[in-house]
């Protein structure tokens, strides 16, 4: 960085009241950047929905508190002025900060931490607009092959300058959106937060000293690092263990694309290798994955299922090691597209938590709905006013080793759904139901939870797009655990004819009366069902979770449909039968074998199966062999920059 004094953090101690006190104050301020923001913001997707990520830093860009990990060193690596106090950054490109936002939809803000003029931290946040221009509204096309085909692209360039408004800058960008005063609203909140950020460490500098809170940092750092390097040596094999999945398709017709993840064990040293992992895609689906995103993955994987006193924060990363080859799915080339890579990104928790259980399954999940579904609506009303709506929507959670998976749960655990009644008052639409989908969650011994089927009337013209994955592949059930349904859409027409719909769609015109009916997939089952309570199935069916037709076939519990009462001697008869016919348990249930999966996908689902892809010649993939040599001799890209 160029001109900045960089604090350089004392060799000091930290008595353990301080260091409690230090840590519950930062923890505080991440939460008071997120309350900030959401009374600022105007776009339903960051007020009501929390999609929005915040982050404190020590001087070297390291995370103390936060949720999606560093990436200051990405960012900043082809910024070349000068930082100086009262600058706040920005960007959207993910071709710009090395994956540390994975679309242009998400903007970036970075705010210095001055304190007597030395560097002492970060103060940073980043949130999906709604729209940031583009062909289409929302600038999500499913159809899209270049990320040229999407929307905005912002360099790292400074918002303000010195305290100042960049003015240009701010001009420039607004100008090319479709709704400036709502992304004006939510760039300013991000904004806000991270100068509420800005203002609760002085106070802590204040209070402490400059070098008591600095050496608090950095001791929290090393906590985390020493409770990880243990949970590692206790979770993580030596012997390499492999998992893949799939993604359906890329939305202009080629798939599956397999993803495929290594694991083991070197010392405290773990290895994540993607490897194996299919090319690029040529529609929207790839996933610019930072590897600083994917260690606090696997950290707030590792530390949710194992550990969940331990801090998220960057001091493990030392210890993770990733390999992804350029040119994957996971690491394409510019200019590819971006915009679907939510699917690929909730994807990575089901391989991640795969690879995991092939040595100990009882620790770990089943998969769940493994994508993050969208639902965008847009046009101009009769007065008109152009509106546009964008939700998304959740599914279920899988089976755990600690009970049933949630019903209609968001897969990341801070985000929150849109009240109807705010749907309703805001834009021309009707929500006609909202319910979890009987039977959709895989049964098990824990349950898998249930997708939700959301019912949209719309009440004038527009048109509509669809992100969503799992129509093809089933979310697996582990330990004889059953997999989940598959997710589908059907468009009922105002004279009452239907029309079934792609997983990823766009410009699908809608007239008033049209109804769109939104099925999520349902989370996998985590062990066998014929172990389950036989109270716990009642229930289910009573609450209509499971209908008394599932639990006899899939639990083996024999329900009588008029009182909803189990007959308990036809249980354990029919439960017996069912092992002996089973036979033993599978650790994992994927479904039919994927060929059989793809002859009878237009059967079964009313869409064409997607077809093999063809490598892209502009993007050729480095091997796996290039790929390991690279991360043994000079660590990963993340490592390379900022240890």
């Amino acid at each position: 960085m160029n001109g900045v004094k960089v604090a350089e953090i004392p060799d000091i101690k930290v008595d353990p009241i301080t260091l409690d006190i230090i840590e519950g104050a930062l923890k505080s301020t991440r939460f008071e950047m997120d309350a900030t923001l959401f009374r600022t913001a105007m776009s339903p997707v960051i007020r009501e929905q929390h999609d929005e990520f915040p982050m404190i830093t020590d001087p070297n860009g390291r995370m103390v508190v936060g949720q999606f990990g560093s990436y200051i060193a990405e960012m900043l690596e082809t910024f070349e002025e000068p930082i100086r106090e009262g600058d706040v950054i920005m960007t959207s490109d993910p071709y710009k900060c090395g994956g540390a936002i994975s679309h242009v939809n998400d903007w970036l803000v970075c705010l210095p931490i001055f304190w007597d003029g030395e560097l002492i931290g970060w103060a940073s946040m980043f949130g999906h607009q709604m729209d940031v221009g583009g062909p289409l509204p929302g600038s999500l096309p499913t159809g899209a092959k270049t990320i040229f085909g999407e929307g905005l692209r912002i360099p790292p360039v400074k918002l303000f300058r010195e305290g100042k408004p960049n003015k240009d800058v701010f001009d420039l960008i607004l100008n090319n959106v479709r709704q400036p005063e709502m992304n004006r609203a939510d760039l300013m909140g991000i904004v806000a937060g991270c100068r509420t950020a800005e203002k609760r460490v002085h106070e802590l500098c204040q209070r402490f000293g400059k070098d008591t809170y600095l050496a608090a940092c950095q001791a929290l750092l090393d906590r985390t690092y020493n409770a990880m390097a243990k949970l590692i040596v206790n979770a993580i094999p030596e012997e390499p263990q492999s998992f893949e999945d799939w993604i359906d398709d890329d939305g202009l017709g080629h798939g599956p694309f397999k993803m495929k993840l290594t694991i083991w064990r070197e010392g405290e040293h773990a290895y994540f290798d993607w490897s194996g992992t299919d090319p690029q895609a040529m529609g929207p689906v790839n996933f610019y994955l930072s590897e600083a995103m994917f260690k606090m993955f696997i950290g707030v994987y590792l530390i949710m299922v194992f550990d969940p006193q331990i801090l998220f924060n960057d001091g493990f990363y030392p210890l993770l090691h990733i390999i992804i080859p350029d040119g994957c799915l996971l690491h394409p080339k510019f200019p590819s597209a971006l915009g679907c890579r939510t699917h690929a990104l909730t994807r990575l928790f089901d391989i991640l938590g795969g690879a995991l259980a092939r040595r100990s399954p009882e620790h770990t999940t089943a998969a769940g709905y493994g994508t993050s579904p969208y639902m965008l609506y847009s046009g101009w009303d009769r007065d008109g006013q152009f509106f546009y709506l964008m939700e998304i929507s959740y599914g279920g959670i899988p089976g755990r080793p600690i009970g049933d998976g949630m019903d209609g749960h968001s897969w990341w655990p801070l985000f929150q759904n849109i009240p109807t009644e705010y749907l309703e008052a805001y834009y021309p639409v009707r929500i006609d139901g909202y319910t979890t989908i009987t039977d959709s969650g895989g049964a098990g011994f824990h349950r898998g939870g249930n997708g939700i089927e959301k019912r949209y009337v719309y009440l004038e013209p527009g048109e509509v797009s669809i992100h969503d994955d799992r129509w093809l592949t089933y979310p697996w059930g582990i330990l004889g655990g059953k997999p989940g349904r598959r997710s589908e859409k059907i468009l009922v027409r105002a004279d009452g004819t239907e029309e079934r719909l792609p997983s990823k769609c766009d410009e699908i015109r809608v007239e008033p009366g049209d109804m769109l009916i939104y099925r999520t997939a349902g989370g996998g089952g985590w062990k066998d069902p014929l172990e389950r309570p036989i109270d716990k199935v009642v229930a289910d069916v009573r609450k209509g979770l499971v209908s008394p037709e599932k639990a006899e076939f899939d639990y083996g519990v024999v329900i009588d449909p008029k009182t909803l009462q189990a007959d308990e001697a036809a249980t354990a008869a029919l439960r017996e039968r069912l092992r002996e016919e089973r036979g033993e348990v599978r650790d994992f249930d994927l479904g039919p074998p994927l060929e059989e999966i793809l002859a009878r996908a237009e059967e079964e689902t009313g869409l064409k199966p997607p077809v093999k892809p063809t490598p892209l010649p502009w993007a050729p993939m480095e091997s796996p062999e290039e790929a390991m040599r690279r991360v043994r001799e000079y660590g990963d890209r993340q490592m390379t920059r900022t240890e």
